[in-house]
């Protein structure tokens, strides 16, 4: 396309909602991002001022929808006929709008060399989160988990018959609010794993597979929602759990409120011993963490495969508790715990870069 790029601007009002930072230039170091994809394409922090006729005003950027997964030929043809119609171009929404799975591996590179290379938090963010890493390690091992049970994953998920009838009022009307009209079944979205793992069932899976409740684990989640109902099961299984709230102070704490507080629970996660992604459908958080792990050195990485374990959560609920532990060892070491494999769809090009982005 051979066109200039203005610094990306983060939705942070459709679900962060967080009214104290502008997105992008808050949390990400934006001169290591110009310098780092300086050979690749060309950055500005704003649009350029033109003179017609000997009058200087701003260029106004021409608004348009990309098409979902569109091909590069699209960027090619319709995107570059607006830019070349109205000199510049304001891409909106922009969350996969382009293919994963694209022929030019030069491409593919590029993207890795943007998500693992190119941007990195600022300073700040950087250093809070090494120090929480660091307080936690210098105990010994320490797990993180991405607990994804907030309101707006619960009610795009579908999955609200386990809630009382006023919280299925109020997912169902964040339902209808925030996303697109859809007939869905809220008793099948389970059985097909589309719903993302209680707290409880996070624990279980960890005490099938031998962790006792000495394990010490980082949670990065929101406000979860349902409330103490449903994290104190998993307490009571595993008591030393932490966030950047509760491991931070003073100094610590200034840095993690907000979108900051998101990026600081990104960068422990990447950094801890094992993580664990609890939904890993259209989440881009644990896409990108499972395939920014993968690329430094595939730390381990426990993928629970939702579908499966499903049919054994519901025997233990009908009383059928026998063989349960082994049964959830069988599907968990099922899986690839962060070691390279061929991506097979509809495994996402975040989540598994191998082999494009590896030598």
């Amino acid at each position: 396309m051979n066109a200039t790029l203005l610094l990306p601007e983060l939705d942070t009002n459709s679900f962060c909602h967080d009214e104290r930072t502008s997105g992008f230039v808050d949390i990400y170091d934006v001169p290591h991002f110009i310098k780092t994809l300086k050979y690749d394409v060309q950055i500005v922090t704003s649009i350029p001022k033109i003179t017609p006729q000997g009058k200087t005003k701003k260029l106004r950027a021409y608004k348009i929808e990309p098409p979902r997964d569109a091909p590069v030929t699209w960027y090619r043809t319709t995107a570059l006929e607006k830019i070349r119609k109205y000199g510049a171009i304001y891409l909106t929404p922009f969350s996969h709008r382009l293919a994963e799975e694209i022929d030019d591996p030069e491409l593919q590179r590029l993207r890795c060399r943007v998500n693992y290379h190119a941007l990195r938090f600022k300073p700040n963010i950087m250093k809070t989160s090494s120090d929480i890493a660091n307080k936690l390690r210098s105990e010994g091992h320490f797990m993180s988990i991405h607990l994804r049970f907030e309101l707006d994953m619960i009610a795009y998920a579908g999955c609200i018959d386990i809630f009382t009838p006023k919280e299925q009022e109020i997912l169902l009307k964040y339902r209808e609010e925030h996303f697109r009209e859809k007939i869905i079944v809220p008793t099948e979205r389970r059985l097909i794993g589309k719903c993302p793992l209680t707290p409880e069932e996070v624990g279980l899976i960890l005490r099938a597979m031998g962790f006792d409740n000495t394990t010490r684990i980082y949670l990065a989640s929101g406000k979860l929602f349902g409330g103490k109902r449903f994290i104190n099961p998993f307490k009571a299984m595993f008591p030393r759990l932490e966030n950047h709230s509760m491991v931070g102070s003073g100094k610590l704490e200034e840095n993690t409120r907000g979108l900051a507080g998101s990026a600081v629970d990104y960068m422990v996660c990447l950094l801890s011993d094992i993580f664990i992604p609890t939904y890993d459908g259209p989440s881009n958080f644990s896409n990108n963490l499972m395939g920014h792990r993968l690329y430094y050195g595939f730390r381990t990485t426990i993928t629970p495969n939702r579908k499966a374990l499903v049919p054994i959560f519901i025997d233990r609920e009908k009383g059928h508790a026998s063989g349960f532990e082994e049964r959830v060892r069988q599907v968990i070491f099922n899986t690839h715990f962060g070691t390279p494999h061929k991506r097979i769809h509809p495994e996402s090009f975040y989540t598994n870069s191998w082999p494009e982005c590896f030598c």
